[in-house]
């Protein structure tokens, strides 16, 4: 979570850009994002250098002793965020206007990219050196804040209180979720260097930055010594979609500052005909739209004979299970009615899921896990696509704490459940002994089946009410009495002081 100076950092650098005549929010997020981006290339470009050069591989700069620009050709040092901002304001203002942004337009070689794609239209809105001056300066400051906080996450926590600041954000559903809850999802599938990993509600590509660190970190020597898997990381593996253009900008700069050179990143509706993708991924991992708008007359028609509905939420899990191969995994978050609603609809996903697909596991969470954003109770599903049913006994788990205080200001607390939720999935053997008065417990396919396929934690679990003895009556009685006592002669000793 982001500290009180930084946050006041973040307010301090909006001001800049309100005072400066930029005032819609979304321009300011976009002009933050980009510069963000430019300080992010000059910091991956060093840290790829030094790691080549401790790894004995050669490397290639961005920034070469001369990068064309256009019809010039401009000293590579010159794009650097850190050659550039040390230069006046006037200087500065001109290297960035006629350099460095036309340099980060073009920066993919290939034209048919993500990022080539939503970058070309991307335009430099800062209107005077001045004000650029105070940005460059801010973020600097900015960057040397985020430095001192101990927590990898706090780049994203950054983006998350930028987006919290864009008033149209949520009106849709679209809800930022927390990178702690994207690692949980992320570390219970667990990536392999082969997966084809899609979330057809990218939004700013979140989960596909969490399973790339991911393999970065469990499977580095597989993914980056071997030539054809560095290859589909950089250019096959990942798969994300979204309807916001801002947020596909946002997640191409995102992805390719984490390191992949060529995420398919799309504008797409993916509930639509747009969408063809079908039995193409191994992994889906998403956190799609709650309640967003839908014009029923372009949903996919396959979708619809799954599950017929105008619920998005309902709709999305029809999809996923379209788009994943046989033998495909899926984490999604899903709005707590979807495991209990009594609809029709509602009723047969959840049945397509138990009966047709291996349904895993059902993480309940607390309704503060979204806040500030909205206080909507939610739950994760995870599950392998077969074609043919698999599920034996569902795995619930009730999750209690996050590791953040539920309320508004989402403190850190000592309390988070999440260890233990991946320790006991990677275990699941050692739960067939637990009791349904427990945290975590399981629930045979019939069972699930005879409660109409409902999937609510509290449809199953047993509440364990332990007795309480009483005093007699008599007791009470002669309590009550000798306190009355008692205040009768404190009334009387405070009448005789009067």
């Amino acid at each position: 979570m982001l500290t009180g100076e930084l946050k006041n950092k973040i307010n301090a650098l909006w001001e800049v850009f309100w005072t400066g005549g930029i005032t819609n929010p979304l321009d300011v997020v976009e002009q933050m994002t980009y510069l963000m981006f430019i300080h992010d290339l000059d910091a991956t470009d060093n840290r790829r250098s030094t790691e080549s050069a401790m790894l004995g591989l050669p490397y290639e700069s961005i920034f070469g002793e001369e990068v064309r620009i256009g019809e010039r050709t401009v000293p590579g040092g010159q794009l650097k965020w850190s050659t550039f901002h040390d230069f006046p304001a006037g200087r500065m203002y001109s290297v960035m206007q006629e350099w460095v942004f036309p340099f980060i337009k073009t920066l993919h070689g290939d034209k048919d990219s993500a990022y080539a794609r939503y970058m070309d239209d991307a335009i430099f809105k800062i209107p005077t050196p001045l004000m650029l001056d105070k940005v460059v300066t801010a973020l600097d400051g900015i960057y040397d804040q985020m430095s001192q906080v101990h927590d990898g996450d706090v780049r994203g926590d950054v983006y998350e209180y930028l987006l919290s600041k864009l008033s149209t954000a949520g009106v849709n559903g679209q809800f930022r979720t927390p990178r702690h809850i994207i690692r949980m999802m992320v570390e219970l599938t667990a990536p392999g260097p082969e997966d084809v990993i899609c979330d057809p509600a990218c939004g700013t590509a979140g989960f596909l930055v969490a399973a790339g660190e991911y393999l970065r970190e469990n499977h580095k020597e597989e993914v980056f010594f071997n030539r054809e898997n560095k290859d589909h990381y950089m250019n096959r593996m990942f798969h994300g979609f979204d309807m916001d253009r801002t947020m596909l900008r946002i997640g191409a700069m995102n992805m390719m500052t984490h390191g992949v050179d060529n995420p398919a990143i799309a504008y797409r509706d993916s509930l639509s005909d747009q969408n063809p993708d079908r039995e193409r991924y191994s992994l889906i991992l998403a956190n799609p739209p709650f309640k967003g708008s839908l014009d029923a007359d372009i949903v996919s028609a396959d979708l619809l004979k799954t599950c017929k509905t105008k619920k998005t939420e309902l709709l999305f899990l029809a999809l996923f299970l379209k788009m994943l191969r046989v033998g495909g995994r899926c984490a999604c978050i899903v709005p707590d009615g979807v495991l209990f609603g009594s609809s029709k609809a509602h009723k047969d996903i959840r049945k397509e899921l138990v009966e047709n697909h291996r349904l895993e596991a059902v993480i309940s969470m607390p309704s503060g896990v979204f806040k500030p954003y909205a206080g909507v109770s939610t739950g994760v599903l995870i599950f392998t696509k077969t074609g043919h049913g698999g599920t034996d006994k569902v795995w619930f788990y009730d999750m209690r704490a996050d590791g953040f205080s539920l309320d508004d200001k989402r403190s850190p607390v000592a309390e988070n459940n999440i260890p233990d939720i991946v320790a006991r999935f990677r275990d699941l053997a050692a739960e067939e002994c637990r009791e349904r008065t427990e945290q975590s417990f399981l629930v045979p396919r019939a069972e699930i089946a005879e409660n109409g396929y409902d999937l609510s934690i509290n449809k199953y679990k047993k509440t364990e009410y332990v007795p309480v003895e009483y005093p007699p009556t008599s007791e009470i009685f002669a309590e009550l009495r000798e306190l009355e006592a008692q205040i009768q002669k404190g009334l009387e000793e405070l009448e005789g002081m009067v």
